[in-house]
């Protein structure tokens, strides 16, 4: 079957008009090359599209059937150059990005609103991993970009990468320690021998070994009780008494009953979030998304 757009504008003219006459000269033709691409049509689909008669043209119920049909693929093929152009432009298409979970406090639901209101018409696709999983991600091409606790290991060279935050850690406890009673900083050694909540190291290294690099430079050796990948679910073990944590400044945006955040005395490293991608699989709707965040 060799179907043509054609044909299909020439069957919805004749069945607008009911009249072989009136449909030539809106499509700018003589009737006779009409009639024979009509009759073409009802070949090809093995049916006839038309009663004809000397006074009447009308459609059977199988034109009738088609009429609609025919309006919806030339609609489609008539949106076929805006859409090429869009996804060209990066104005339409589909965008996959993953995030760490302490993305979801800071950066990323800012930037998901700007993205959005630029480009609304592309499709977003989240999803919540660690970096190391993003990594893998990222070079498989499964994902298009991640929200990062960098550095990511060994990569050097395979994804590009963007600094968007810094910020310190600071203390998650349990509501109601002594130690909280009184307002502004704590320092790690007025802290009550309490485990420690903390995600694995394999998620991310660095981040990981900071935070235990803080409890050695106030010389204490923490026991670590608990392991958790995300954020919330550190935020609640403590909230269960099971722990204390240190977390990115943001996650205090996540309010929790029976926690309380507080700044440390102690120095503290700059726990960084960033964005990564394959710089050799740059699509159009990716490209938008980058130069967004050059705006910022």
């Amino acid at each position: 079957m060799k179907l043509e757009l054609r044909q299909l504008r020439h069957f919805v003219t004749v069945a607008e008009e009911l009249h072989f006459g009136r449909a030539a000269e809106r499509l700018h033709m003589t009737q006779p090359p009409l009639s024979q691409s009509i009759a073409g049509l009802e070949e090809l689909l093995g049916a006839p599209l038309f009663l004809r008669s000397r006074r009447q043209v009308a459609l059977t119920a199988a034109g009738s059937a088609l009429l609609p049909e025919a309006r919806r693929i030339l609609d489609d093929a008539g949106a076929l150059p805006d859409l090429v152009r869009r996804v060209a432009a990066g104005e339409a298409g589909r965008l996959t990005l993953s995030f760490v979970s302490t993305a979801d406090y800071s950066v990323l639901p800012a930037i998901l609103q700007r993205y959005r209101a630029a480009y609304p018409a592309v499709q977003l696709v989240l999803r919540e991993a660690t970096s190391d999983v993003q990594a893998a991600e990222l070079l498989q091409g499964r994902i298009d970009a991640g929200f990062v606790i960098p550095p990511l290991a060994g990569l050097d060279g395979a994804l590009a990468y963007r600094k968007l935050l810094e910020e310190p850690l600071i203390l998650c406890a349990p509501a109601g320690l002594p130690v909280l009673r009184r307002a502004g900083p704590v320092a790690l050694r007025e802290l009550p021998p309490l485990p420690l909540v903390i995600f694995p190291r394999a998620a991310a290294p660095a981040l990981h070994d900071a935070i235990l690099g803080c409890f050695r430079a106030a010389g204490i050796t923490p026991v670590i009780g608990q392991e958790a990948l995300q954020m919330q679910t550190i935020v609640s073990l403590v909230s269960g008494g099971m722990g204390l944590a240190l977390v990115p400044q943001s996650v205090s945006n996540l309010m929790r009953a029976g926690v309380e955040y507080r700044a440390l005395s102690d120095p503290t490293p700059l726990a960084e979030t960033g964005l990564a991608w394959r710089p050799d699989k740059a699509s159009p709707v990716l490209q938008g998304f980058l130069d967004l965040l050059t705006t910022d």
